[in-house]
């Protein structure tokens, strides 16, 4: 048993060395699959990578855990995330299991998460290899774009991405202005709020709330002036190797 520090500054006792291991959030299980890990339990909005996650049982959702079928699949550890899962269940969990807790508010503390994971799983090199592939493709992104940005992540009520998130963190990296200046996930209570805003481009993300064309048009009745544009949420949301694995295609055709 040895004892090792998750993102959250908790203090973790893991039995080495793990050979199975359940994933609590969708972007850490296909960076464990592409690591080349034996995970052996996921959520039902663990999609990726395609091809290789169907076969991994169902434990539930990100906020719903079903705990006897994750007892019965004996994890040697857990990974989970605190925005992600739901605090109640992931204090269950911690009075059986190792639990191995991400904290990931911007790009920096992805790169840790996958280099720390790396070394406790036995495979910081292969770690290591992903990060600096990732770092490349990153670069290649830094500054693309420009201008005053609104990111909306839900409809009814509104909602957009603020500071304080790894979204507002990335559209910074490519050379947005979020015009949203609140922490988290703030809303916006009337569709004036979107006219004192004033942003030159709003983007809406498939996910959570998969925004459509019709949404689109909505917006643009109420901000005329504003590129209004449907965005892959996988791509400003989901950290680790998404941006490895998919054509990176930052507008509507995605």
């Amino acid at each position: 048993m040895r004892k090792f520090i998750d993102q959250m500054g908790r203090q973790v006792e893991i039995n080495l060395p793990v050979t199975r291991v359940i994933s609590l959030v969708p972007s850490i299980t296909e960076y464990l699959v592409d690591l080349g890990v034996n995970v052996v339990g996921r959520t039902k909005f663990c999609i990726h990578p395609k091809g290789k996650v169907e076969d991994i049982p169902v434990i539930g959702g990100t906020k719903q855990f079903r705990f006897e079928e994750i007892a019965d699949l004996s994890p040697d550890l857990i990974v989970g995330n605190k925005e992600e899962n739901y605090p109640e269940g992931i204090n269950e969990l911690d009075k059986d299991h190792s639990v191995w807790m991400s904290d990931i508010k911007n790009l920096e503390d992805a790169e840790r998460m996958m280099l720390m994971l790396g070394h406790l799983l036995d495979e910081p090199e292969r770690a290591q290899h992903l990060v600096s592939r990732l770092k490349m493709r990153l670069s290649g992104l830094k500054n693309s774009h420009d201008g005053r940005v609104l990111y909306l992540i839900w409809r009814n009520p509104w909602m957009a991405a603020g500071t304080d998130t790894y979204i507002h963190h990335f559209l910074t990296w490519l050379g947005y202005k979020n015009v949203i200046l609140d922490s988290r996930y703030p809303e916006i209570a009337t569709p004036k709020k979107f006219q004192i805003l004033n942003p030159q481009e709003v983007l809406l993300s498939s996910e959570p709330f998969p925004f459509k064309k019709e949404h689109v048009e909505e917006l643009r009745h109420h901000l005329p002036n504003a590129r209004v544009r449907l965005v892959d949420g996988e791509i400003y949301s989901w950290y680790g190797t998404r941006l490895l694995n998919k054509e990176l295609k930052l507008g509507d055709n995605f």
